[in-house]
């Protein structure tokens, strides 16, 4: 017996020597697999944090370069307006330069012998460094020759917007810098002139240069021609080219040749160069329309530090695992591992939940006030889940004058709620974007969401667009609880058409209400996680405490929206008491705080829909501008922006053959003109015209909607409403103190 019991203990002890080994072995393998996807993974977020930190730089660098285009695409018809009067052209330097912060210098240098009282004519602009003082003076001396310099000469060769070679101004803006050039044409077609704006480098020189992905990376910056403007090296800036240093030092290196063609050429890549002994990795991109191209250079060895240090720590660990495995045998062993897998299954389970959560509360509106230079509205939300995530939501913003909001309750709870939440909510922002009409928006996200809705999922939902300047509310509701407004002559509740909750039927006609909300109102929004809240007796909070504290708020006219949802939660929370929350509490509240200063001056015209009758307008808007105080540069833009939208009404608001009369009202409270044009023609709203992206060429633009655009790059709102029966077009313009 004992003989046996021995064999039993050798078998044991050989099956436990070689489930060690096994062990170890299996061990071995996996750290060699993780080591190698571990480098891999790390390689890739090396790259990817480069390839950004490159992305990021070059919206910022992007952003200036846009600017400074803009500024000059602005100012060519005012330009091409003064070519007859050229001594006026200095003033049109100073508007770019005043209006534009990143432009420290421009200029209208005119083709020699087109100016007849001069050979030579080119008023320059610029700001003085250090004092930032804007001074004028010309450029057409023997000693600067701007013919021949590249920001003149180019544009005209290419007959196109341009960008200079980095250089040093000497006898213009006596700094380095850069320079749009965009040629400037009579109205016979004939180039009379080269209109341009500077740009300062220095900031260039400190945006790449302090780009930071690990502590030894740095970062180079190329001119078209190859000419280094940012480097670590303070004595190649300006002085070296990329080709000088393969000539002096890197000839012989291939891989060097390659990444100067490929930089050189406007490409994006990365490339593994080894150089004095040092192996990096290089990450370059272009700036495109200057010519430009970044680039990272990191060390591997910084890339790849932390994951030797942890291979180190993962020896140690296998070490102490076989030296457990002894101790524990395998039996215990199986029990670690079993234990072990459910632990990382609802590690991993409760961080997806987190990461959800993250992505979900990222879409709501979270700072508050959101608009603190406006006086005429007060906004503040709040959303607590009462899972990790849910399926109740708000939103608001404002477009052209208009506070678009919503509130909704997804039917259901967890993760599929919170998708379908964060689908609602991004279909709302789309729609309404260029859709004003709450009952159309709702229409059009009721069929989207009810397509193919093998969930049988539904949100009830209320959709709100209040018109700031008037506090018309239009509004539409699908299936949500109804508002209640609390204002200084008491509190109540908003009339509301049930409608079905959005997803439920397709093609469904939603109801559009409207109201007006008289200054200091506030509308107090809510789902049902307020109404239902539970305490532990099961006990609803109910709808008659929500308007007793309501109108107990208001009798003490305390009733912003942050006291409001601040008394609403206490409430809440004290009468819950220790019970769990059952649903998701979401609350939002809206302040009309608008009071219509006196208006000082007043002053109207009326006009058929005759195209003959816009010398009348020009006349009246010169009036009233010179009644005001307003200069001639700021007069003529506001001219160009009404004659663009009372054109539009002549041409457009009544049937062909059709009288009409369009009223034009200018009025002045000291701070601000208001341009309205109302008719009576067919219903009609500029504003939901999309943005015209001007940075693609005519051909690759859609046709229409350059004509709002001007407006809105000229005036400071615009406002469309549909009232009794007449299209109301407002146009704001801040008067300058």
């Amino acid at each position: 017996m004992a003989h046996t019991l021995t064999d039993i203990e050798k078998k044991s002890a050989r099956a436990g020597l070689l489930l060690i080994i096994i062990a170890a072995l299996t061990l071995e393998a996996t750290s060699i697999v993780q080591y190698f996807y571990s480098q891999k993974g790390i390689k890739e977020e090396a790259s990817m944090r480069a390839e950004s930190q490159l992305e990021t730089t070059k919206v910022r660098i992007m952003d200036i370069i846009n600017q400074a285009e803009a500024a000059v695409r602005n100012s060519v018809w005012i330009a091409q307006w003064c070519l007859e009067v050229p001594d006026s052209m200095g003033r049109v330097t100073q508007r770019i330069v005043h209006d534009n912060p990143v432009v420290v210098g421009s200029t209208v240098a005119f083709v020699p012998g087109y100016n007849k009282r001069h050979e030579l004519f080119a008023p320059y602009c610029y700001r003085e460094s250090g004092t930032g003082e804007i001074k004028l003076k010309s450029l057409a001396t023997t000693q600067y020759d701007y013919p021949s310099q590249e920001w003149f000469t180019k544009p005209i060769e290419l007959d196109t917007g341009y960008w200079s070679e980095p250089y040093i101004d000497e006898g213009g803006g006596e700094m380095l810098m850069t320079t749009y050039s965009l040629p400037l044409r009579d109205s016979k077609g004939n180039v009379a002139a080269v209109i341009t704006a500077d740009i300062s480098l220095d900031w260039l020189n400190e945006l790449v240069g302090n780009i930071s992905v690990y502590p030894n990376a740095y970062s180079v910056l190329l001119s078209r021609s190859g000419q280094i403007m940012v480097c670590p090296v303070e004595t190649l800036v300006m002085n070296t080219s990329i080709q000088d240093l393969q000539r002096n030092s890197l000839a012989d290196n291939e891989t060097f040749n390659d990444i100067s063609h490929s930089m050189l050429s406007g490409h994006y890549g990365n490339r593994r160069i080894k150089h004095q002994g040092v192996t990096s990795q290089i990450y370059f991109a272009p700036v495109e329309r200057t010519g430009w191209s970044m680039s990272i250079v990191i060390p591997e060895n910084e890339i790849f530090a932390g994951i030797r240090r942890i291979g180190v720590i993962v020896k140690l660990l296998q070490i102490l695992g076989i030296v457990m495995l002894i101790l524990l045998l395998r039996s215990v062993a199986k029990r670690q591992y079993k234990y072990k897998m459910l632990n990382e299954q609802k590690e991993r389970i409760e961080g997806e939940l987190q990461i959800a959560s993250a992505i979900q509360m990222a879409m709501i509106p979270k700072i508050y006030p959101p608009y603190p230079e406006r006086e005429d509205i007060d906004v503040f939300g709040q959303l607590t889940p009462a899972k990790e995530v849910g399926g109740d939501l708000f939103d608001f913003y404002i477009r052209e004058e208009k506070l678009f909001f919503c509130i909704g309750d997804v039917s259901g709870k967890g993760i599929p709620a919170s998708l379908y939440m964060m689908v609602t909510r991004a279909l709302f922002r789309t729609i309404s974007a260029h859709e004003s009409s709450p009952d159309k928006i709702m229409s059009n996200l009721n069929d989207i969401m009810s397509q193919d809705n093998e969930s049988n999922m539904f949100v009830t939902l209320f959709l709100g667009v209040l018109d700031l300047p008037t506090g018309r509310l239009h509004y539409c509701n699908a299936g949500h609880d109804a508002p209640i407004l609390i204002g200084n002559t008491g509190a109540g509740m908003l009339p509301v058409d049930s409608n079905l909750p959005v997803g439920v039927m397709p093609e469904w006609k939603y109801s559009l209400q409207e109201s007006v909300i008289d200054p200091d109102t506030c509308i107090f929004l809510y789902t049902d996680g307020l109404t239902e809240a539970e305490d532990l007796e099961h006990r609803q909070y109910g709808m008659t405490r929500i308007k007793e504290l309501t109108q107990q708020l208001q009798q003490n006219g305390t009733f912003s929206p942050t006291v409001i949802i601040n008394r609403m939660t206490d409430a809440v929370h004290l009468f819950v008491g220790n019970a769990d929350q059952s649903d998701d509490l979401t609350m939002l509240a809206i302040q009309y705080t608008l009071h219509q200063k006196d208006f000082k001056f007043q002053r109207s015209l009326t006009l058929t829909n005759d195209i003959k009758r816009i010398p009348r307008l020009n006349a009246f808007i010169d009036d009233v501008c010179n009644a005001n105080g307003i200069d001639m540069s700021e007069s003529m833009q506001i001219n160009l922006a009404l004659e663009e939208a009372v054109s539009n009404v002549i041409n457009y608001a009544y049937p062909t053959g059709t009288k009409g009369d369009i009223t034009i009202e200018a009025k002045s409270n000291g701070e601000k003109m208001f341009f309205i044009i109302s008719d009576t023609g067919t219903p009609f709203d500029p504003t939901a015209r999309p943005a015209v992206d001007t940075t693609l060429s005519a051909e690759d633009r859609e046709i229409g909607g350059l004509g709002i655009h001007l407006i809105r790059k000229i005036m400071d709102h615009i406002n469309y409403e549909r009232t009794d029966g007449h299209n109301v077009f407002t146009l704001i313009k801040k008067l300058s103190k």
